[in-house]
């Protein structure tokens, strides 16, 4: 018996918040109805379009081909397109054979693939993405690099490594599983 007194009690309860929430939903339109009476003749009730900014950003100047970035020093092992890359320090460079399938929303020239290089061989290779400097505070909050310079920081989480270097006016963004 007490039992069904405690879910008649819940029940009620429940209805009595929901009853309370919906009368308080329905004073919402009142308030829509009053900003579309504010709406600037020829323009629709409801949303605003977006603002849009000016396009100022100058296209990025993406090399084609192959082009040394720098060396790197990876303090622990990561995984690169899959297989194992130790620790240790690299020359980074950028081939021209771009990423496929390609990235939603990039061109096809910022996704391409680097190599990292010890003793003059191949030791691994990743993907990396492009990004103009004009452009690297819509992708990245932290200070990028210095000029010809390179940062490798563990993310949060501690799942990745990135590799982030700073070239020829582009920023070069290489994000590694730890190995």
């Amino acid at each position: 018996m007490t039992k069904q007194l405690v879910l008649v009690g819940t029940l009620i309860g429940a209805l009595g918040v929901g009853t309370g929430w919906a009368q308080t939903a329905a004073k919402a339109p009142a308030k829509k109805a009053a900003a579309r009476s504010t709406a600037k003749a020829g323009e629709e009730a409801g949303h605003a379009a977006p603002k849009t900014q000016p396009a100022t950003a100058p296209a990025p100047s993406i090399p084609t081909g192959e082009m040394q970035l720098g060396s790197v020093h990876l303090a622990k092992a990561v995984k690169a397109d899959g297989k194992p890359l130790a620790a240790g320090t690299y020359q980074v460079r950028l081939t021209a054979q771009n990423a496929t399938p390609d990235a939603k929303g990039q061109t096809a020239a910022s996704e391409r693939w680097v190599e990292f290089l010890k003793g003059g061989k191949v030791a691994g290779r990743e993907v990396v993405t492009i990004v103009a400097s004009s452009e690297t505070a819509q992708v990245q909050k932290d200070a990028p690099p210095k000029v010809n310079g390179s940062k490798v920081e563990t993310l949060k989480g501690g799942d990745y490594v990135r590799v982030w270097i700073n070239k020829g006016g582009n920023y070069y963004l290489i994000h590694l599983p730890n190995g």
